[in-house]
């Protein structure tokens, strides 16, 4: 999966109004994707959460292909800031 397909998907799987918090996807060169009360961007900015991930991995995630806690203990995501903003993701995205 490409990462504008990634970012597409989030856009239209979202529900903003759900969130207070920003979490950010850094997938490195690829580039970011925030996720907040504002909705989907790819604009680096501050971020409540970062989660460092390659694309490749984030289209696992999302697919629910990479359990996340896997990912953490494996090295294949990295989280830094408020992790339990992390952990509302999977009831943000329907």
């Amino acid at each position: 999966m490409l990462f504008s397909e990634i970012v597409e998907r989030l856009t239209k799987g979202l529900d903003p109004s759900r969130l207070s918090d920003v979490l950010k996807f850094d997938c490195g060169q690829d580039g970011v994707v925030t996720l907040g009360p504002n909705g989907v961007g790819t604009v680096d900015q501050d971020a409540d959460c970062t989660i460092a991930i390659t694309t490749e991995n984030l289209a696992k995630l999302l697919a629910g292909k990479l359990n996340p806690m896997t990912g953490v203990v494996t090295g294949k995501l990295k989280i830094s800031g408020n992790p339990a903003v992390a952990m509302k993701l999977g009831k943000l995205l329907g």
